[in-house]
């Protein structure tokens, strides 16, 4: 996903690159619509669609092969398509009808990149703007993916221990209205949010909605019926919207903090550093959520709430790094 924002950021002129990385994210909401469709009303065809599929066919005898399969299929179709993307090294001619004032502006940027990123690699680690911003970004995607492994273990848990009771086809179904939802936030809110807002204040802002968002979700399983589908649909939603922002804005930052020429390995770096944490995140999650079932009755974050707690902790973690002495920013990203 990151080197596709690198890819954006150098495609599109400055003017046009928040609603350029907002379609990139836009991605993401995509694969919510269509992967959990797959997951969810794919697997165990034999049992799903017993008219299709036979029980002793090879999708009888092995339940999750076809939404297996049917991932496996749209990852080639995205490998064959990588082959019409054009390079992107080049300058864009149309930046040069900028008036003087800009240009000054502009050129003093570059030579405050130049001599920053004048050690190569090496000098990435010692860019203490690229660097804050990699830190936050793996806090945040740390919490994200914890999220998405508590979400669904959450919702189809059983009520006795503060879940939803739901079915795969239930999870499904939410992750995949999200993802339609979020698919339209970022097209058509999010290019006009993240001009009126400064980037490093929507990140904030976001951040302490999260708190109040996720401390809801152990008090759904008391709802039911119609309540309890738009409660859970609305604070998905709401959740992946805030995520996205996030990791949108971050991916600005991290692009912004090097010049051109080290995009590449700020990318890689920041990819490297994330997956790190990213790998941590579902172990981490389902050891807590397992403790947090053997806690019903405790005084204190009683079950689930333990859990989201959890995250919410990391939510205020991120936030206070968003502050100095913690976060410093890009030149180029400031107002």
């Amino acid at each position: 996903m990151l080197v596709l924002l690198a890819y954006a950021t150098e495609v599109c002129r400055k003017e046009h690159g928040h609603l350029a990385l907002s379609l990139i994210s836009s991605s993401r909401g995509i694969g919510l619509i269509v992967g959990p469709a797959i997951g969810g009303y794919l697997a165990q065809p034999a049992d799903k669609y017993p008219d299709i599929f036979s029980v002793n066919s090879i999708f009888g005898r092995f339940p999750y092969f076809l939404p297996c399969l049917s991932i496996s299929l749209l990852a080639v179709v995205a490998l064959v398509a990588c082959f019409w993307l054009p390079e992107t090294l080049h300058i864009h001619t149309e930046d040069t009808i900028l008036d003087n004032s800009t240009e000054d502006v502009e050129q003093t940027i570059s030579d405050t990149n130049a001599e920053q990123n004048g050690g190569g690699c090496l000098s990435l680690f010692t860019n203490w703007a690229l660097m804050s911003a990699i830190t936050v970004y793996c806090i945040f995607s740390l919490q994200d993916v914890a999220y998405a492994e508590v979400f669904s273990l959450w919702a189809v848990s059983d009520r006795k221990y503060g879940g939803l009771s739901f079915s795969s086809q239930d999870v499904g179904s939410v992750l995949s209205i999200s993802g339609l939802l979020l698919l339209i936030y970022q097209i058509l809110i999010y290019p006009s949010v993240a001009k009126s807002i400064d980037p490093i204040t929507l990140v904030r802002t976001v951040a302490l909605l999260t708190v109040p968002l996720l401390s809801s979700y152990p008090f759904m399983p008391a709802l039911s019926g119609f309540i309890l589908q738009l409660a859970v649909n609305c604070a998905s939603f709401l959740k992946n919207s805030f995520s996205v922002t996030t990791m949108t804005v971050f991916s600005i930052f991290i692009n912004d903090a090097v010049s051109q020429d080290l995009r590449a390995s700020a990318n890689g770096l920041s990819i490297t550093l994330m997956s790190i944490f990213k790998t941590i995140a579902p172990a981490v999650a389902g050891v807590i959520f397992s403790w947090a079932q053997k806690r019903q009755t405790a005084l204190f974050l009683p079950g689930d709430h333990l859990v989201f707690f959890t995250l919410n902790v990391l939510a205020i973690i991120g936030l206070t790094f968003t502050f100095r002495p913690f976060y410093t920013r890009s030149c180029r990203t400031k107002h």
